[in-house]
């Protein structure tokens, strides 16, 4: 081994990530996700805006059990993070075995939950019945599959607990290029393929989602610091259990409450209308965006704290959280405020009812005073939760 290799070997692995370079990756990661949901409502749109809106609230009952399965992913990230940072890569491994097992189950259930129920769940919503037909196969399709992304999420947290951000980043990317390629195909019939519509827009999901899995479970292989033995995965380590449900349960609960009151405004929406939902879906497209940006600087804080508070270093870990507080806040300022300038241009992408262009704009402006307040929330409650202290932000 040489000089430089040694010294490098001594250097404490929080030392050798930077904010920059943990973030940039999980910033573009989350863009391409987002992009998924985001590519099916403006293709369904050009169908029209109520196929769009019913798709639209779909996604967003799927969002809402990604976000669940969350729970499973953001303690593993703490957990193989510390244990990484005091020098336990083999322990880390056996986490992450641990982890990727509890949210196949759980990934399971939901896709139980949803296939049997999707119907009940869309009028509880108040979804109109001529919508409920349209998206109904859509909804059972894609929550049949949905132990996919449970599966994926488990292992995203896994490898970027380890600081390789970017491998999650490239198979998120080429998931987004087959899901826009497939959505070309098959919800408009070209080439030769048979035009389905909506139910071509589920079958491309599932489809790009299996394949990000496949490759996916390929860097967790070669990228673990540690290998993961085909026994880790069933053996229920009591401790380790506790470990991470003891992070992620109370991260659950504050997952639940927020998105079951989002949740609870979109059934008051759909009485409304169907103008109403479609203004509402097409601002929520473009919203996410806003928040992907302090949601990166979020999680790589978390990964880049975690350690430190793994290698006892307190401090550092206090003075890291408060500059990457100041950076998201400026940063999110400015792009909110920016984008509020062309808020009917960026309606009028998905849209082009004038009637929903001027509701849509008009909520728009409001994200120049939630954005802000949203991304401390995000930076400071990820690094509580890699410090150890997960119930405070619950």
């Amino acid at each position: 081994m040489s000089t430089l290799e040694l010294k490098r070997e001594t250097i404490p692995s929080w030392r050798r990530l930077s904010l920059f370079a943990v973030t940039w990756p999980i910033l573009v990661d989350s863009v391409l996700r987002m992009m998924l949901g985001t590519a099916d409502v403006f293709m369904l749109s050009r169908l029209s805006d109520g196929v769009a809106g019913a798709v639209g609230l779909a996604n967003e009952m799927i969002a809402f059990c990604i976000m669940m399965f969350g729970f499973v992913g953001i303690g593993t990230s703490v957990a193989v993070s510390q244990y990484l940072g005091a020098g336990r890569p083999e322990t880390a491994s056996r986490i992450s075995a641990l982890a990727i097992t509890m949210n196949f189950l759980f990934g399971l259930l939901v896709s139980l939950l949803l296939v049997g129920f999707s119907g009940q769940w869309m009028r509880l919503l108040n979804l109109n019945p001529a919508q409920i037909d349209i998206v109904n196969s859509y909804l059972k399709l894609i929550g049949g599959f949905i132990w996919v992304e449970a599966l994926s999420y488990a292992i995203s947290s896994v490898i970027r607990a380890s600081g390789r951000t970017r491998d999650v980043m490239f198979v998120t990317l080429g998931v987004n290029i087959i899901h826009v390629c497939g959505n070309f195909l098959l919800i408009f019939g070209h080439l030769g393929f048979p035009a389905w519509g909506v139910t071509g827009a589920a079958v491309s999901t599932v489809g790009d989602r299996l394949l990000g899995l496949a490759v996916l479970f390929v860097f967790l292989y070669r990228r673990s610091p540690s290998p993961i033995r085909l026994k880790d995965y069933v053996t229920f380590d009591k401790l380790h259990m506790k470990q991470i449900l003891g992070v992620g349960l109370p991260a659950a609960g504050e997952h639940l409450a927020w998105q079951s009151q989002h949740m609870t405004i979109m059934g008051f929406i759909n009485i409304i209308g169907q103008q109403a939902l479609s203004a509402h879906v097409y601002i929520y497209n473009i919203s996410a965006y806003f928040m992907a940006l302090s949601m990166a600087i979020g999680m790589g804080t978390e990964i880049i704290v975690g350690q430190m508070v793994g290698a006892g270093e307190i401090r550092e870990a206090y003075h890291r959280l408060l500059k990457s507080l100041r950076i998201s806040i400026a940063l999110t300022a400015g792009l909110v405020g920016f984008a509020a300038l062309f808020r009917y241009q960026l309606m009028g992408l998905f849209t082009e009812n004038p009637e929903i262009i001027a509701m849509g704009a008009g909520i728009f402006l409001l994200s120049i005073i939630l954005e802000p307040g949203r991304v401390f929330n995000l930076v400071v409650i990820n690094s509580l939760r890699a410090a150890g202290t997960p119930v405070f932000p619950c």
